[in-house]
């Protein structure tokens, strides 16, 4: 059994997330550079560290950012581009330049995360030209509004807050002109699972309550509670990674449970593995052909403790519970 980890302390929390932040970002530069995932401008954000990869683990992230993806880019087109995203937790992540380049962005962008991390992704704005001529090109006015922690132009928003104090963030991005009423996707990658389960469930029932018509995905752990998990917690451990909010990790029915009983209509969950069975086989057997694949069983076990789970509110009647693999 996985051992469930409890804290409250302010600064292991930002410690663990800051950790995650970096090691995601340098597993999603050396998956473009390999040519598992198509994101040219990770490298903007990207440090000269060097790691060692696992196939699996470099596999593991082509399946998560194509999974994501595919129910992102599937929400916008449902609605149009007549909505709002907020990735929650969103490090260095690209995700707004990528729907720049593929002409599919939405009203408007928000990203949340402690402001340490924003701070230093908007120096890397401020400072790259690959990063800032998308923003100043969808921005209507010569100038944007730009502090330490916040940068707020028509069509992108980033904005430091702590995501377990719901009414700070609320107030944030409502004085950065977030729209209840316009449909709204919430994202969130490895994010509620460093928060208590108390915590975690607060900021899901605050987008539930917040927005009538909305999507959220998470993408996080799941089965934790086999031998598998047991060492995917201890190795986390020794990186100062504490996972306060394992409980709602035991089973896609734990993570959806999460979402129905804080005010969400519908949700779905499905493991990594399934959803990498269901991505364009072509393009897998292109990503397997990589480099020798002598880790199958270790990329199933991987694949089979990471989830997505989607939940949907429909007011409009949009058809977003339709949405899926």
């Amino acid at each position: 059994m996985a051992k469930f980890l409890h804290h409250n302390d302010t600064n292991t929390f930002r410690a663990t997330t800051k950790l995650t932040c970096e090691y995601n970002i340098l597993c999603k530069q050396k998956g473009t550079e390999s040519g598992r995932n198509r994101r040219p401008h990770v490298n903007q954000f990207a440090s000269s560290k060097d790691i060692t990869y696992l196939f699996s683990c470099l596999t593991g992230y082509y399946a998560r950012v194509h999974g994501v993806n595919h129910l992102l880019d599937a929400f916008i087109r449902k609605t149009e581009c007549h909505c709002q995203i907020i990735n929650l937790g969103a490090g260095l992540d690209t995700t707004f330049w990528r729907l720049k380049d593929i002409n599919l962005m939405p009203r408007k962008f928000f990203e949340v995360d402690f402001p340490t991390v924003v701070a230093r992704k908007i120096h890397n704005i401020k400072t790259k030209p690959p990063l800032s001529k998308p923003i100043i090109e969808t921005h209507s006015t010569d100038s944007l509004l730009l502090d330490a922690h916040s940068l707020d132009s028509d069509r992108y928003c980033i904005i430091g807050a702590d995501l377990r104090d719901v009414s700070n963030l609320d107030e944030k991005l409502k004085k950065f002109q977030l729209n209840p009423e316009l449909p709204t996707l919430l994202l969130s990658e490895c994010v509620l699972v460093y928060m208590t389960c108390l915590q975690s469930s607060n900021l899901v029932h605050w987008a539930a309550e917040t927005f009538h018509t909305a999507m959220f995905i998470s993408y996080e752990q799941v089965n934790m509670s086999d031998r598998f998990s047991q060492v995917m917690v201890e190795n986390l451990q020794r990186r100062h990674c504490t996972l306060a909010g394992l409980e709602a990790c035991q089973s896609l029915d734990s993570q959806k449970e999460r979402f129905l009983k804080t005010g969400w209509e519908h949700a779905d969950a499905l493991d990594m593995m399934t959803i990498y069975n269901m991505l364009p086989q072509d393009d897998v057997a292109r990503i397997e052909r990589l480099e020798f694949l002598d880790e199958k069983e270790l990329l199933q076990q991987l694949l089979q403790h990471y989830s997505i789970c989607w939940a949907t509110k429909d007011k409009l009647n949009l058809g977003l519970s339709q949405l899926a693999f």
